[in-house]
């Protein structure tokens, strides 16, 4: 590549000293266009190379995946061994390589431009400005802009470069990373630096890159990628189970009364208040009652809902037990935060202690009342059920046909 380039820098150079010495500058403008197309060939072939190193004679990597290693003998598969069966980085060399050769000769060819831009500028005020140098000016203003556009291209590419090496140096040897915390290693922009990531496993830099949903992690394995996706993939499925139940939740509560809608609603909110009232006081011992007590609230007023016509035995609940509860746990908690505990606060709170005790009795009781119709439907089904297998005979003390 390197005799490439200086065969066309003398080329050029020769082109524009004859295009000055015969006033015939039909190639002059070829000559630069054959040169940034050439340029742009070896950036091409730069980065179709994706960075590994390759044999000179062949042109393999000698660097990468170990797709064909099968058909290779024993001592190819030791020339052509990988660093890593999957390769996660390219080296970027050859872009790198590509993007230096680029800006160089974009700021040598540009320059040039520019002198003899600015010589025929000279001449042409000096003598009369016709149609020839209004046309010189042109290309040489042409190839100026083509040489800096070049230029410009090169240094970019060289950075971009620079930058991916310390994405890489960053990961280390991780399969995945945040976004943020790259950004804060190399003191770039949150925004620049995702907008780079896209832009280099697009181009295949992170062979095995990928984003999350959310574009605030980097993921450099498949390994990574396929964990991430099954519990992606996990998460919608448990999510849209819950959103079906809730559903159904809803529909069940939809049919219930308005009276039966707003016993639940308040029972719903007597849940709340003495789970708030539990997180409020510490101790392990009235704690553990009072989560009973929200237990049994919580399955009473489920099976209301369930059962709506067992609304009428929860009027005494509703209008005496639940209110001094909450009177008593909002008691507790005063006084159970106060920095002195005085003989009359200990044995008060020891009070109401014994009383959640026997709350919590009435309550699961209450609830074990409103299983009855329950429990004598499943009494008389298995009472029917023993009959019939003993007419059938097929019980040991059955009747016999």
């Amino acid at each position: 590549m390197n005799n490439d380039w200086e065969h066309f820098g003398e080329e050029i150079k020769q082109t524009i000293q004859d295009a000055i010495d015969t006033k015939d500058y039909s190639r002059l403008n070829q000559m630069v266009s054959d040169t940034v197309n050439h340029a742009m060939d070896c950036v091409s072939a730069g980065i179709k190379n994706g960075g590994w190193y390759r044999d000179p004679k062949t042109g393999q990597p000698l660097y990468g995946n170990t797709k064909n290693a099968g058909n290779r003998s024993g001592a190819e598969n030791q020339r052509y061994r990988p660093v890593s069966v999957s390769p996660r980085y390219l080296k970027g060399t050859s872009v790198k390589i590509g993007g230096t050769f680029l800006a160089a000769t974009g700021a040598v060819f540009g320059l040039t431009s520019v002198i003899f831009l600015i010589i025929t500028l000279i001449g042409s005020v000096i003598t009369a400005f016709d149609v020839v140098s209004g046309l010189i000016i042109g290309i040489f203003a042409v190839a100026f802009i083509s040489f800096a556009v070049m230029t410009y291209v090169g240094v970019d590419m060289v950075c971009t470069v620079g930058r991916f090496r310390q994405y890489v140096s960053v990961l280390r040897d991780r399969e995945f990373c945040d976004i943020k915390e790259i950004a804060s290693a190399t003191g770039r922009d949150v925004r620049k630096v995702l907008k780079d990531v896209k832009k280099m496993i697009t181009k295949g830099w992170f062979c095995q890159g990928h984003l999350d949903e959310k574009e605030s992690c980097l993921m450099v394995s498949e390994q990574a990628w396929n964990q991430y996706t099954a519990l992606m993939e996990d998460m919608k499925q448990r999510k849209a189970e819950e959103q079906a139940a809730q559903r159904k939740m809803q529909e069940e509560y939809d049919r219930l009364s308005p009276e039966v809608q707003k016993i639940v609603q308040a029972g719903d909110e007597y849940v709340r208040r003495i789970k708030a009232a539990n997180d409020a006081i510490p101790g392990e011992v009235i704690s553990a009652k009072i989560s009973r007590m929200e237990l049994l609230v919580d399955r009473i007023f489920d099976r209301v809902e369930q059962n709506p016509d067992s609304v009428n035995d929860m009027r005494r609940m509703m209008d005496y037990y639940l209110p001094t509860t909450m009177k008593l746990l909002e008691a507790y908690e005063e006084l159970d935060a106060q920095p002195v505990q005085g003989e009359n606060i200990i044995s008060s709170k020891k009070e109401i202690e014994d009383t959640i005790d026997t709350l919590n009795l009435a309550f699961e009781k209450l609830l074990d009342s409103l299983f009855q119709d329950t429990a004598w439907d499943v009494s008389s089904d298995i009472s029917v059920l023993h009959t019939m297998l003993a007419q059938e005979g097929l019980t040991e003390d059955g009747l016999k046909k």
